[in-house]
């Protein structure tokens, strides 16, 4: 088996505190590629010191080539006291993008019939001129399989690879339900907080979870859990 003699331990890491996300009520952030707030550097520094304290050494950190992302990656290589490491841009792990909703209000647009018929087609619902949770969970699965778990170069290299991927909310919702299968009625109502470390490990078994939505670390920062919705990256979630 190709796997015999290599084992990936995979850091998927949501984005810090972005614009978008203290914008309340709208269905899409107005700016599909918004910056942190004070707040999230705080939270991406902060878990850059957790890792350092843990004793984390990245073999490959790969981030989605949005802003709010690579801020985050710069802010945690800050805080594991590495700044400066070259880190990859990548496209694939970016946002769900639904431009027809950027800016506008949940209640206008996730009518009534939109939650029908989200509910009755699922992660295969194509909200106006964007994407399904379907379309999304393709694009990031079939570039993680490409550039990682099943990438021939990986495995000349025997032992474990520790890699952090930086992406986004609503993304590794999506990469979770392709890693474990998870219900995606469930996997909705699991919250994805900002910093927060989703683990996996990838093997000669398969995947194995290691934890979901480690977000300890930003109690550093005055963070507190919230109930309320709130808007995660491009688009609005419970």
């Amino acid at each position: 088996m190709i796997h015999d003699n290599v084992e990936f331990d995979l850091y998927f890491i949501r984005h810090g505190e972005s614009e978008s996300n203290i914008t309340p009520g709208i269905a899409a952030g107005k700016n599909f590629d918004a910056p942190m707030t004070e707040r999230g550097h705080r939270q991406s520094e902060a878990l850059g010191e957790r890792l350092k304290k843990e004793g984390v050494q990245f073999d490959r950190i790969y981030s989605s080539s949005l802003v709010r992302a690579v801020q985050t990656t710069e802010g945690m290589l800050r805080g594991m006291g590495i700044d400066g490491v070259e880190f990859d841009r990548v496209d694939p792990i970016i946002e769900r993008q639904i431009p027809a909703w950027r800016g506008r209000l949940a209640s206008e647009v996730i009518t009534p019939e939109v939650k029908l018929l989200e509910a009755t087609k699922g992660k295969w619902f194509q909200p106006a001129d964007g994407e399904s949770e379907r379309l999304v969970e393709r694009r990031a699965s079939n570039w993680i399989e490409d550039e990682i778990t099943y990438n021939p170069a990986w495995h000349e290299k025997k032992g474990t690879h520790k890699i952090a991927i930086v992406s986004h909310g609503i993304t590794l919702r999506c990469i979770i339900h392709y890693i474990t299968g998870m219900d995606s009625k469930f996997l909705k109502r699991t919250q994805i907080y900002n910093t927060s470390i989703s683990r996996f490990k990838f093997g000669p078994t398969g995947w194995s979870i290691e934890s979901i939505n480690d977000a300890t670390h930003t109690l550093s920062v005055g963070d507190i859990v919230r109930d309320e919705g709130i808007v995660q990256g491009d688009t609005v979630t419970p």
